[in-house]
């Protein structure tokens, strides 16, 4: 089997296909995969170290206003197209997973001009324009969450085998040593999704003197171009502030702590609720509120608080995160209200439903 998994742009479409791909060939090492991304995204960054095939496509981001972009969106998304069904001939592919982004959209019009078989998958609560353009073509839409695209299966969010194998409290020890962290004491971990969060960044930064005070280390992915020079050494009595720019051992960096604050983007939160570590989430204020809504459900189950970006500030740190990172029998309640609420196997279930997926 030949198959080609669009995404493209963001790690919220990467890493659900570089965990798809490896639950295809994990199911059947004998398929033929290629991830179809776009020279502008975290494609170029996060596909080749796994050494899956990348095919990329020129970037043709949707208009939003008439301006000089959408002029030039037209010939751009053609050419796509164009160069997207070249590649699909040329190698035989059987079967298109889309997971949305740019490369999405022209995939699913190439596969359909082909009269390839085309599968979507839906991470968000609210759908972005390349897979409702997809489920135009499709009657195979697979999904996240209930009623986003008509007709959609809900299947969960496709994971890496680590965060899925992960137990935390088994992992604990290795984790922290992998991160140069003490054994004791608790460990709040800080993201603010692949490219990090300045806001989120800032109010940290201003809140370490009380959380180290009180014996609260912080692992903090700042982003890679968000470094700061600028956090003062505290006499913190064995805890301590760890600064990275990008965390790529995802389940190293839930094993090691006991809490999170980060976006809410569905990665994110599928990931969060998968591992049952409590989490504080502060959804991107800006886009369709998509992340608020993404977290919807980890908040109403009891698992996680929410806090709007132009609150989250030292003082909410100090008033609400801190008391309850030092409060182990809420932790451990939040921990359990999680349980079950996100499939484990959507990668496998959406791995087996491509390799079983015939031309239309």
């Amino acid at each position: 089997m030949r198959i080609v998994l669009a995404a493209g742009g963001s790690a919220g479409h990467v890493y659900p296909a570089i965990n798809t791909a490896q639950a295809i060939l994990d199911l059947d090492p004998s398929s033929s995969v290629t991830i179809m991304g776009t020279d502008r995204g975290l494609d170029t960054t996060l596909v080749p170290p796994t050494g899956l095939a990348l095919e990329l496509l020129p970037s043709a981001p949707f208009p939003r206003k008439l301006n000089g972009q959408a002029l030039a969106f037209g010939p751009k998304f053609i050419k796509s197209i164009q160069l997207a069904r070249k590649f699909m001939k040329g190698n035989g592919t059987e079967v298109v997973i889309g997971f949305g982004g740019y490369a999405s959209a022209p995939a699913y019009l190439a596969a359909r001009n082909l009269g390839l078989c085309v599968i979507v998958h839906e991470a968000n609560s609210t759908a972005g324009l390349a897979n409702k353009l997809g489920a135009r073509l499709t009657p195979n839409v697979a999904s996240m969450f209930e009623g986003v695209l008509p007709g959609s299966r809900v299947i969960g969010m496709p994971l890496s085998p680590e965060i899925i194998r992960l137990n935390r409290d088994r992992d604990r020890r290795a984790a922290r040593i992998f991160f140069d962290l003490p054994q004791e004491g608790p460990v709040l971990l800080v993201f603010g999704g692949s490219q990090g969060a300045q806001s989120i960044n800032c109010a940290i930064e201003n809140s370490l003197p009380e959380l180290l005070a009180a014996g609260v280390s912080v692992l903090h992915s700042v982003g890679a171009t968000n470094k700061s020079d600028n956090v003062v050494p505290v006499d913190s009595g064995g805890a301590v502030y760890r600064q990275i720019p990008f965390i790529d051992r995802m389940d190293y960096a839930y094993g090691a702590s006991d809490m999170v604050v980060s976006r809410a983007g569905a990665m994110s939160v599928a990931e969060i609720s998968t591992v049952g570590i409590p989490a504080v989430f502060v959804p991107l204020p800006i886009g369709n509120g998509e992340q608020k809504r993404n977290a919807r459900e980890l908040i109403n189950s009891g698992g996680a608080l929410m806090c709007d970006n132009s609150r989250f500030d030292r003082d909410f740190i100090v008033r609400e995160i801190l008391p309850l990172i030092l409060n182990p029998p809420d932790l451990n309640r939040m921990s359990d209200a999680m349980n079950g609420l996100t499939p484990p196997d959507a990668a496998r279930e959406l791995a087996a439903w491509g390799l079983s997926c015939s031309r239309e």
